[in-house]
């Protein structure tokens, strides 16, 4: 099946919000609570819905397998101690409030499961430590949500086990570290109630649920609390649309959807709605992300500040459940470490990418990013990611025109992902001055580079994409962040025959120019050809890339460190294992470069032709 996408400038971008334009109504605070399913639990599940569960765990072979690696993780918790107030950075107690979460909500599902009375005396030594510490640190308030969402479900999972006085313990703590800080946030508008990234949707998420959770006994306080956050959440839901993606990388997806989905399942469980926020644009298509973005070895296209390591995310099943998708599940039943929420929200209505008959090839739009892969079968195949879109979104990297490169079973074009987050004005005024952050630590172009950032901030479309059986490409409109005084600057990503990758920039510069093409890789490089060609070893593999043209360009292999023009920050990550494959060429006005990634036993005959022609 052919696919083809025709931008105009920007057309890709504009697409992302135009669907999000009108939010969904949320009913009046003293409305909220009308259809409360009385009792507990509620939050995800109900007691009819744990009861089915214990039902299925007991026949189905996987959710025993799973059941048995739960009660493993437990286990090895009750000789553990509790958690600590701990902020090891000065800043977050973020790393505390993600394991009580994980482990109230693994000692919750086993107690609804099992009845086992250590399950709840285990979870009540941890909840009682965080309940008594001077606060959840709404200074950096993400620790605040986890910690709240972690209470709720431990209030709530874990209502029959507790007396009275726990309830109440577990209740005045929710109160008085989340709500109550909370509500001085809504009321003076803090950053995050307005911001379009991953903490509105993780601190909103947190305290709707914490919100649910003690609708009954705190009405007026809870009400205020979901009421706000639900009008809020829908600023970050826009950034679904059209197509689903993340802009902050496919990290920051998991982060944001584990607590988006999670607070639409427990509006859903709770209230029997959600208000129609699940039909916001690019919600229903937001499942496909994580598998279009991983590659066949298993690694994703970590733009942005984000890890390569490959994403398993249990709202998957939860999304392919809601929006009748087996091949998420197919997917997310491949976890090698199931937590709670895959035991509960497990469908066994799986499909194959493959016998599903998914595209081979993806453009999101919006974000503006393209993956294009060889097989979805082959760990062997090529795959490559290519974005264009915007620097200056959260987590943003100067990385438009950036690509990462699989083949052979192996990463020859990686991307560093993330530096230290707490390095000196690492989300400040010293972001660019980090080499990991910069154009010349990516896979792209730099022009005229110098002591200040070496992209610029505006943002760039992807104007083409075409996927056909035997080749796919993307091309890109690098011009307003690579050089914006230039007449043009395109960058065209082409898998052809499903077994070769050929990238082809062209520049039409208004004055002469110094011009850098980078290509990072852990791999070991040899130059042949005088430099023309360069052979990268790596896993017992080889891979070959050759430049097809302009004739007189050759590569050199670099260190993955800045140019002597570029800032030079005393902290910042070592690269040491990373080389730096790269072209230089000084004084051009017309360039069409052109490289063509193959197996280094493969012939290299590919005719290079203008980008307008392809």
């Amino acid at each position: 099946m052919k696919r083809v996408f025709l931008c105009g400038l920007g057309l890709g971008l504009l697409a992302a919000t135009a669907g999000a334009a009108l939010p969904r109504p949320i009913p009046p605070a003293d409305q909220l609570f009308t259809n409360l399913h009385r009792g507990h639990p509620r939050l995800l599940a109900t007691a009819a819905d744990f009861t089915a569960l214990r039902s299925r765990v007991a026949a189905d072979e996987q959710l025993i397998r799973w059941h048995a690696a739960l009660t493993s993780q437990a286990t090895a918790l009750l000789t553990a101690p509790a958690s600590k107030y701990e902020i090891p950075d000065g800043l977050r107690l973020l790393a505390t409030s993600r394991r009580v979460l994980d482990r109230v909500q693994t000692l919750g599902l086993l107690w609804q499961l099992d009845h086992d009375r250590r399950w709840a005396d285990r979870a009540w030594r941890e909840l009682k430590a965080a309940a008594a510490f001077k606060d959840w640190n709404p200074r950096h308030f993400l620790d605040t949500a986890e910690m709240t969402h972690a209470f709720a479900i431990g209030y709530d999972w874990l209502y029959d086990a507790w007396n009275d006085a726990q309830r109440r313990t577990l209740q005045a703590a929710i109160v008085k570290h989340g709500f109550t800080p909370a509500l001085a946030v809504y009321a003076k508008g803090g950053w995050w109630v307005k911001t379009r990234n991953n903490w509105n949707q993780v601190c909103n998420g947190g305290l709707g649920i914490g919100a649910l959770a003690l609708a009954e006994v705190e009405p007026a306080l809870a009400a205020r609390v979901l009421h706000t956050g639900l009008n809020s959440v829908q600023t970050a839901m826009g950034e679904f649309a059209p197509d689903g993606a993340c802009i902050e990388g496919p990290g920051y997806w998991h982060y944001a959807t584990r607590y988006q989905i999670a607070l639409l399942a427990a509006l859903q469980s709770a209230l029997g709605t959600d208000f129609d926020l699940a039909t916001l644009p690019g919600v229903a298509q937001t499942g496909w992300f994580p598998l279009h973005i991983t590659s066949p070895i298993g690694q994703t296209f970590n733009y942005a500040d984000g890890g390569s390591g490959k994403i398993y995310a249990p709202q998957l099943f939860w999304l392919a459940r809601r929006f009748q998708q087996p091949v998420w599940a197919g997917y997310q039943a491949r976890t090698p470490r199931p937590q709670a929420l895959d035991v509960l929200w497990y469908s066994s209505d799986q499909a194959d990418p493959a016998a599903a008959g998914v595209p081979l090839d993806k453009y999101f739009r919006g974000t503006e990013v393209v993956t294009l892969r060889g097989s979805w079968e082959q760990p062997r195949a090529m795959f490559i990611g290519f974005k264009a879109g915007k620097n200056n979104d959260s987590h943003g990297q100067l990385d438009v025109g950036s690509f990462v490169l699989d083949a052979l079973g192996e990463r020859w074009a990686m991307d560093f992902g993330s530096d230290n987050y707490n390095l000196p004005g690492y989300f400040g005024k010293q972001r660019w001055e980090y080499y990991r952050l910069r154009a010349e630590g990516q896979n792209t172009l730099v022009v005229n580079p110098g002591a200040g950032p070496d992209q610029h901030l505006a943002a760039t479309p992807i104007t083409r994409f075409v996927s056909q059986p035997q080749r796919a490409f993307a091309i890109g409109d690098l011009k307003a962040a690579v050089a914006p005084d230039a007449r043009r600057v395109e960058r065209g990503v082409a898998l052809l025959d499903r077994e070769r990758v050929l990238i082809q920039d062209e520049l039409d510069m208004a004055a002469p120019a110094e011009v850098w093409w980078f290509m990072h890789t852990q791999a070991r490089v040899r130059l042949e050809a005088e430099g023309a060609v360069a052979i990268l070893e790596r896993g017992g593999q080889q891979l070959a890339a050759r430049i097809l043209a302009p004739a007189h360009a050759r590569f050199t292999v670099r260190r993955a460190e800045p140019l002597p023009t570029s800032p030079h920050p005393p902290e910042q990550g070592n690269n040491d294992s990373v080389r730096k494959l790269t072209v230089h060429l000084e004084n051009v006005k017309d360039l069409r470069l052109a490289v063509l990634f193959t197996a280094a036993t493969a012939t290299a005959n590919e005719r290079v032709v203008p980008l307008a022609q392809w």
